[in-house]
């Protein structure tokens, strides 16, 4: 029953300009979105936590706007265990990825949105991607979508309620 209008690599700025194409027009009931990695890693540029903050927010003005419920997840943990992974990992400094975290969660709580929390799911014990959940240590593999899959669902049923 879902449509994916995921596209690896993306940062907010680019899902928000193609927001109405590939959500809005679709009505669906609700949106799940899974992003700030990229706009952490300057995919496009640099760009600061406040500024990927706004691109949420805008997100859920319009999603809001069009009464389809908003489901933000948290951004992904990365490690460096593998040579694959040492580029992304340094690209994607912890600090802000928890800073937006926090800004996240507290603001789908203001905003009576639903947080989706992918990173302690998935974080080992030195606040890490779990090593086996993905060999680049980005990307989740079969196993770190078998342990997001059914977190998605129960948010998914939360925002509907």
């Amino acid at each position: 029953p879902y449509v994916n209008r995921g596209i690896g690599g993306q940062t907010t700025s680019q899902m928000l300009v193609r927001f109405r194409q590939d959500v809005i027009n679709l009505q669906p009931i609700a949106v799940v979105i899974l992003a700030g990695t990229n706009d952490i890693a300057g995919n496009t540029g640099k760009i600061s936590n406040e500024d990927i903050e706004a691109n949420f927010a805008s997100i859920a003005d319009l999603a809001r706007a069009h009464g389809i419920k908003v489901i933000f997840s948290s951004v992904l943990p990365v490690n460096n265990y593998t040579p694959e992974s040492q580029d992304f990992f340094a690209q994607r400094p912890m600090e802000r990825v928890l800073a937006l975290n926090r800004w996240l969660k507290d603001y789908c709580a203001a905003n009576d949105l639903t947080y989706l929390d992918y990173f302690s799911a998935v974080m080992d014990d030195k606040g890490l991607l779990k090593g086996d959940l993905a060999k680049d240590g980005l990307h989740p593999n079969k196993a770190g979508f078998a342990i997001m899959a059914p977190l998605a669902e129960k948010a998914i049923a939360k925002a509907l309620q």
